[in-house]
């Protein structure tokens, strides 16, 4: 026997009861969730200049980057549980304020230490601007619209990394890294008044939040539990690579920290009749899903928006800027897909999209394993991201569309802020998942090259025979030729050995991405044309 779940309009929304257009709404809450999303990239390239700037290591400075993204992670699965208890508009206005002045103030910073210590702030006000927007978009449209809406958002969410570096490089080299943090100031203010304009809590929050505000008291127990639990995975994750990861006391004891405080947060959490993160959502296997679903797309996302600008620094010697520009074309594209995929939820099941998008993701990666070389031209190398795109535009309106389904309208706000935890973690793994990777698969691949070159090969010989008389006949002598063509080689397998594993990081991703296929048949079956799910 199979029920039927209808996903409907809540019944108070406010467009319709202040007549306010909805776009108008969200384009509102999207120029916040871009500031801050913009904000966990576009420091990446302006970090040596953070360090000689304050008179710190380049090392050190990482923290601004680590801090920002740990305090982020901790707020955004308990934003469901601080919109209801402070009500949703208040507290995205307190986020947008608390984002803005962090910015102003990590812009002035004096020292390094102060520098982190605002970063921090920063992150937590950031934190709660991507899932509350996204809980508006779902309280603003109705289901047949709701696509159209998560398009929009979609486009700030994938852009914003995407463009985050070549920015953070423009600015730097044309002005000053200070201006990274200014520039949030005059739309951050922007914001503070169009939501203080346009935004209004629906009416079953509102109503809810004057109910249980009168009951719902801070859990300080959950809150330092879920705060050590995630801390710990993002520092871990962060610097595991650059520290060695076990050789590292630090990451060592990183590393038990989360998995034992997690069991405590789960147990502590499921006990507790107002938890401040719904832990029985991933009961609903629709939920589970979709929350594994967008973990991948944000290992793929993420990784990927590195991978090439990495790799042509690093091979090709790009600057940080021109770097940042083979993503333009790719973001460019995902500008134009997202509208017409949003229209595509309407009339195609959700389920179908997310396959091709997986498919799609897949043959993109293993292309990038065909064509990789140190003779990559920068058509070829915007052409990474473009292909990409196609696949990405696919994944995440759908996937975040199918969330929602068979979810109480009151749960938005926690299915908003779990699903963006778990893209924000995915992405933190895709990136430690290619450092890491790059790191130890190329002294796997360089142990495997050196093998072949000794003496006791003839091609060998014939390379340095050839290489050393070229050298010689353009003015070296001997000794020097020799010492030469042995150095050059040696510099060849090393390049060979680095192009080889990231190679093995494209593969890597792409065999995830054809794996989660099969959890795509755990979705419930829906009819787009009337925005019901059945749970057959």
């Amino acid at each position: 026997m199979s029920a039927v779940f209808t996903l409907s309009a809540p019944a108070a929304l406010p467009a319709r009861e202040t007549r306010i257009n909805p776009w108008v709404i969200a384009g509102t809450v999207s120029l916040a969730a871009f500031m801050e999303v913009l904000d966990t990239s576009i420091a990446n390239v302006a970090l040596p200049y953070m360090a000689g700037g304050l008179a710190a290591s380049v090392d050190d400075a990482s923290w601004v980057l680590t801090s920002y993204l740990v305090a982020n992670a901790i707020v955004l699965p308990i934003s469901g549980w601080l919109s209801v208890r402070f009500g949703r508009k208040r507290f995205y206005i307190a986020s947008v304020v608390v984002f803005t002045i962090s910015s102003f103030l990590c812009g002035i910073a004096p020292s390094l230490g102060m520098l982190i210590v605002f970063r921090v702030l920063q992150g937590a006000g950031g934190g709660g601007l991507q899932p509350v927007s996204q809980a508006i978009l779902k309280d603003t449209f109705p289901p047949d619209q709701l696509g159209t809406a998560f398009a929009l958002y979609g486009m700030v969410v994938v852009l914003a990394p995407a463009i985050g570096p070549t920015v953070g490089g423009w600015i730097t080299d044309n002005y000053q890294w200070r201006w990274i943090f200014y520039m949030n100031v005059p739309i951050g203010i922007i914001s503070l008044l169009l939501v203080s304009r346009f935004v209004h809590d629906p009416g079953y929050l509102a109503e809810r939040t004057r109910e249980v505000r009168k009951y719902l008291r801070m859990d300080y127990i959950g809150i330092g539990l879920l705060a050590l639990c995630l801390g710990s995975l993002q520092v871990m994750l962060d610097k595991g690579q650059e520290d060695d990861w076990f050789h590292s006391h630090l990451i060592a004891v990183l590393a038990l920290i989360f998995p034992v405080t997690l069991a405590l947060f789960v147990i502590w959490e499921l006990s507790r009749d107002k938890p401040v993160m719904d832990l029985r959502l991933f009961r609903n296997r629709n939920f589970s899903a979709t929350a594994a679903l967008i973990f991948v797309f944000g290992v793929e996302v993420y990784a990927i928006t590195v991978f090439t600008p990495q790799y042509v620094q690093s091979f090709m010697g790009y600057t940080a800027e021109l770097a940042g520009m083979t993503q333009a074309p790719g973001a460019a594209l995902m500008i134009l897909l997202m509208p017409i995929v949003g229209k595509m939820v309407r009339r195609i099941d959700a389920r179908w999209l997310i396959v091709a998008g997986l498919v799609l993701s897949a043959v993109a990666l293993f292309h990038i394993t065909s064509s990789l070389d140190l003779q990559l031209d920068f058509r070829t190398a915007a052409s990474y991201r473009e292909m990409q795109s196609l696949g990405l535009a696919l994944l995440f309106i759908p996937i975040n569309t199918a969330a929602y389904v068979d979810i109480p309208e009151e749960k938005g706000g926690e299915v908003s802020g779990t699903i963006n935890l778990m893209r924000n973690i995915g992405g933190s793994v895709g990136i430690s998942l290619l450092e890491t990777m790059i790191a130890r698969r190329a002294q796997f691949h360089q142990d495997e090259l050196i093998a072949h070159v000794t003496h006791a090969h003839p091609n060998f010989q014939v390379a340095i025979h050839h290489l050393s008389n070229h050298l010689y006949h353009h003015g070296l002598s001997h000794p020097q030729a020799l010492h030469q063509a042995y150095a050059r080689i040696y510099d060849s397998v090393i390049s060979q050995a680095a192009i080889q594993s990231y190679i093995d990081v494209a593969w890597l991703i792409g065999l995830v991405c054809l794996m989660m296929i099969p959890v795509v048949l755990m979705l419930k079956k829906n009819d787009p044309a009337t925005a019901r799910v059945s749970a057959e």
